[in-house]
């Protein structure tokens, strides 16, 4: 997962203008397609020649364990923070008792804390929970104890169905503990569930377990634990898994979660990331004093649940790796899914970027992942293929490609420890393909580093990730066009537009036409990320969102699930005709400054037209009147001669000078970093706080700068390096717009330039072939207001049934699927009058899917 900045969306309508075409076809407008207007299209289909074979993994799913996608997401624990292990060091507001409340009945006293001694359940599960009881006060059914809150609003449990309830505990009442454990409503007036009773017995560590089955339904619930009697109690893994989990299986998963990941029909699933894979410490676990913050190291991730530790989570929480890699693996066979497992390159990414020098550290890690390739394939006769029978699967799980590395920045010192990986694991494993990747950008420095060294040593596969606009995504349908085909193949790891609306999914849907026309290169591709709990997220967009009593599909969901479902095995070369579009004219807008969790200096600021006049100059010794604060963030004043923005920790503090109308000008000024984590921001080209471009010099903690074009608040890079800003350093900056060419200056020398003069093409398409049923696969995707009214040619000689099968996603650019309302859902229907050539109007708007059945 890469660093984005947050984003509003955009509506394609405002992006594109579209002109009528002269020609006229023939063909009512399908259903919902707009009457206002129509634009003409052809798609041309050459059946004789033969495309590449599409990969049967070719789109796939990728599993991060962000906004608390396992632990109050995908893993169906209803506890939260079974086993009080939260720490500050996960989140500054935890304490190992978060989540969790002291309750008493009739009268009952006694004292609760967590505790880290020798008593504990073991050397990785180190706190567990001591209750004093006093069993002097009180009457009969007195009892004293805690209750859990769950995620969310609470536990959620439903009417009729089965939980299965667990904890581990010990007494030192000779004579026992009676235990009561309940379910009930928030307030605690009513029970949601018949209560459970059991007696702990002994000194000793012993799992007890029972079932509850709900009265009633209720998304607030808590679960209560309550002690009766006297003495010292210890409680660790309180546990409560709904029986119904996908598939039945214990420490399972949540049924309509997996369930709509499953319906999606993944080819492969990537996990466990991400960020949270290579960041932190490489250490093993060592106790006690361990490093709360580590790389996911598989091995601390398998075995009986009780015995693996908890870790801090990168995206700034608690994961208690009850889902693991078995678990991992098991419900990728569950899906149909290759297993795609991510592990650290001892190089740290996401903002960290440090390289650990350590050849031993480096030689362990290489043999966990070898250890882990015999976990996933080794026959149950090896130690770690006995490990994985023991847990419940003695058929080798079938791992045939791993991923060393996620998102590095410092492109020389992964490369040389993923060498190390690669060389090892292909002389004892040659079936496995080891990807490596170009780090967490679409292009510049570290990308184009990474590729030099992946293409000179002849690796298999390369991880892209990118998070760019829904402009850039119609803008760079052609990407894969030029690349080498005898090169690396690409993964596709990580993409997304920066919103959840239904225009985002269209740009999304253009864009993954051009992955299939070059499916030769691009061998697999995954939208990311996943799962989003709406109450704890740490990113935005996701594909499927939740809450405690419900799941459902974002506009995105629903797009790649159309996809998914209909690749095709074949691509079948096709043409279309281009948008007609009118010329988008010069760069035009005000300059703005700004900063981002940084305090800076601006001064001498001057705005001058390409004929020499003067549209602004400012050295703030008059104030600032001539600037408008246009976010509101931010402490700007004029300080000793200059303009000051001294908040440290404001992101986008931007004001706004000048006209929208300039254009053709000269911006100069001085910049200085005063204090804080990056450098500084210069605007231009600013419509409003959503359309702008700036200059972002020192951004990303100061280890690149770039510049970004914002349409609609979601950005895209235009030109990037390796420049980082000193503290205290006034920087010359001259920024030279003509047209739609910019051309930067820092310090006298040139920075870098670029055009912005891509189009932003709305109607795409693409053909396969499905050879089981024979059937061609015609998806359409048409980005704009205008209807697209097209004659289509499947080519001579090929010989169609005339009632083709039609889906289609359609609806309002700004359109959100919510949990209570989906108004982007696939239309089912059957079209008519198919023949060798034929046409049909593609509504506005609308991302379509034709299967039209051919005959020999």
């Amino acid at each position: 997962m890469g660093r984005i900045r947050p984003g509003l969306g955009l509506t394609l309508s405002a992006l594109l203008t579209t002109s009528l075409a002269a020609a006229s076809l023939t063909g009512p407008p399908a259903a919902g397609a707009s009457s206002a207007a129509v634009t003409d299209y052809s798609i041309t289909v050459d059946p004789d020649r033969a495309g590449p074979e599409i990969d049967d993994a070719m789109y796939g799913i990728f599993y991060e364990d962000i906004n608390r996608a396992a632990d109050g997401g995908l893993y169906a624990e209803l506890v939260q923070n079974r086993s009080f292990e939260y720490d500050t060091a996960d989140h500054a507001s935890y304490t190992p008792l978060t989540s969790w409340t002291e309750t008493t009945t009739g009268g009952a006293t006694g004292t609760a804390r967590v505790v880290n001694d020798e008593a504990r359940l073991g050397e990785k599960n180190r706190n567990y929970l001591r209750l004093d009881l006093r069993g002097d006060g009180g009457g009969a059914g007195a009892g004293y104890g805690v209750t859990n809150a769950g995620y969310n609003t609470g536990i959620a449990v439903r009417a009729g169905k089965t939980y299965d309830f667990s904890v581990w505990a010990r007494t030192e009442n000779p004579s026992g503990t009676p235990l009561t454990i309940g379910l009930h409503t928030a307030s605690g007036a009513a029970p949601l569930a018949t209560a459970l009773r059991a007696t702990v017995r002994g000194d000793r560590w012993t799992k007890y377990t029972g079932t509850l089955t709900a009265r009633a339904t209720d998304p607030t619930g808590r679960l209560a634990v309550t002690a009766g009697g006297g003495g010292t109690l210890r409680l660790d893994m309180v546990s409560l898994f709904p029986r119904d989990t996908y598939k039945g299986r214990p420490n399972g998963l949540r049924k309509d979660l997996a369930e709509k990941i499953a319906a999606l029909k993944p080819g492969f699933l990537r996990f466990p990331g991400g960020c949270l894979v290579n960041t932190g410490s490489h250490r093993a676990y060592e106790a006690p004093g361990w490093e709360r913050k580590r790389s996911y190291q598989w091995k601390d991730t398998v075995g009986p649940v009780e015995e693996r530790p908890t870790n801090a989570n990168f995206w700034g929480y608690n994961q208690s790796y009850g889902l693991g890699y078995y678990e991992y693996f098991q419900f990728a066979e569950d899906i149909g899914a290759t297993p795609l497992p991510v592990v650290p390159a001892l190089v740290t990414g996401c903002g960290q970027n440090k390289a650990t020098d350590d050849p031993e550290l480096l030689k362990r890690h290489i043999q966990d992942t070898l250890d882990l390739i015999e976990f996933a394939n080794g026959p149950v006769t090896s130690t770690w293929g006995k490990k994985r029978a023991e847990m419940g699967h003695p058929k080798p799980f079938g791992l045939n490609r791993l991923e060393v590395g996620n998102e590095e920045n410092l492109p020389d010192a992964f490369f040389e420890r993923f060498t190390a990986f690669r060389t090892a694991i292909e002389a004892k494993h040659p079936e496995i393909t080891v990807i490596s990747n170009s780090g967490p950008d679409d292009s510049g420095v570290t990308f184009d580093r990474a590729w030099e060294l992946n293409r000179a040593a002849e690796v298999k596969m390369v991880d892209e990730h990118y998070y760019n606009s829904p402009q850039w995504f119609l803008e760079n349908n052609k990407r894969y066009d030029s690349y080498d085909r005898q090169g690396p193949k690409v993964f596709l790891g990580e993409y997304a537009s920066q919103d959840n609306r239904f225009g985002n999914s269209l740009a999304e849907a253009a864009y993954m036409t051009g992955l299939e026309r070059n499916a030769d290169v691009v061998k697999m591709a995954s939208y990311a990320p996943l799962l989003a709990n709406k109450d704890y997220v740490q990113w935005r967009p996701d594909l499927i969102w939740y809450d405690n009593a419900a799941a459902w599909g974002s506009t995105s969901y629903e797009t790649q699930k159309l996809f998914m479902n209909n690749v095709g095995d074949q691509l079948v070369p096709s043409q279309a005709s281009a948008t007609p579009s009118l010329p988008s004219g010069p760069i035009t807008g005000a300059v703005g400054l700004s900063t981002w969790a940084t305090s800076a200096a601006y001064d001498d600021v001057q705005v001058t037209s390409a004929d020499g006049a003067t549209l602004l100059s400012d050295d703030f010794s008059g104030g600032d009147g001539k600037w408008t604060k246009a976010t509101g963030t931010g402490s700007w004043q004029v300080r000793d001669g200059a303009y000051v923005q001294s908040d440290t920790g404001a992101e986008n503090t931007m004001v706004t000078a000048g006209d929208r109308g300039w254009q053709n000008y000269d911006l100069k000024l001085k910049a200085t970093k005063r204090a804080g984590g990056e450098g500084f921001l210069i605007a231009f080209g600013v419509k409003d706080t959503g359309n702008y471009y700036w200059w972002n010099l020192g951004g990303w903690g100061n280890t690149r700068s770039a510049v970004e074009k914002a349409t609609d608040g979601a950005k895209q890079t235009m030109a990037e390096d390796g420049t980082t800003i000193e503290t205290g350093r006034a920087y010359d900056v001259r920024i030279e717009v003509r047209g739609r060419q910019v051309t930067l200056y820092l310090d006298g020398k040139k920075w870098g330039a670029f055009t912005d003069d891509k189009v932003a093409e709305p109607f795409r398409q693409v053909v396969t072939r499905d050879k089981a049923t024979g059937e061609l696969i015609v998806k359409v995707v048409n980005a704009q207001d205008a209807a697209a009214r097209t004659r289509i040619d499947l080519g001579q000689g090929v010989k169609v049934r005339r009632t083709a099968r039609l889906t289609t996603l359609q609806g309002d650019p700004d359109a959100v699927n919510t949990a209570t309302d989906q108004p982007i859902r696939p239309s089912s229907s059957t079209l008519d009058g198919v023949d060798t050539t034929f046409s049909h109007t593609f509504p506005a708007n609308s991302i379509t899917c034709l299967r039209i059945a051919t005959r020999k």
